[in-house]
């Protein structure tokens, strides 16, 4: 028989497909918010303090240059939503607003500008980053595409 696991609104086990050391694989597309790029990263989700957060701590080299950035996961139990906090060592930050939609699959609404970013497994060892920006048409494009291939294999 399989094991049932009961998830508790505001569980961090959400971010399960996430957690672990990873590959990635930078494809940035010319648009109205950066030059067209590649390139590769490492990073590692994991989760901290009493398993209450989950940090990803990356690194990245694009042929626009390299970078480093951080971010924090958390549930806000007060408005009933995850949240993340995103900080760069170029100086920029920014805040956004999370939700899982299906198993493996999480979005953030940044709040200072119109971009919607998604982490959606493809399977255990390989999720697909997306951010996208509104069009005019009413419709979203791609301007970030990283592909995250898992260092240990499950």
């Amino acid at each position: 028989m399989g094991e049932s696991r009961i998830e508790i609104e505001g569980s961090m086990e959400k971010f399960e497909f996430l957690l672990g050391d990873w590959d990635m694989e930078y494809r940035v597309l010319k648009s109205s918010m950066s030059e067209a790029a590649t390139g590769t990263g490492t990073g590692t989700f994991k989760k901290f303090l009493d398993d209450q957060y989950v940090l990803f701590d990356y690194s990245y080299s694009l042929t626009t240059g390299p970078g480093q950035a951080h971010a924090i996961y958390a549930w806000d139990e007060k408005v009933k939503l995850y949240r993340s906090w995103w900080f760069e060592n170029s100086g920029n930050f920014s805040q956004a607003t999370c939700n899982f939609l299906g198993d493996n699959a999480l979005f953030l609404n940044w709040h200072d500008s119109l971009l919607v970013q998604s982490f959606r497994a493809v399977d255990p060892n390989k999720v697909i980053l997306r951010m996208e920006q509104p069009t005019s048409e009413g419709k979203y494009e791609l301007v970030m595409e990283v592909i995250f291939a898992r260092k240990n294999p499950k």
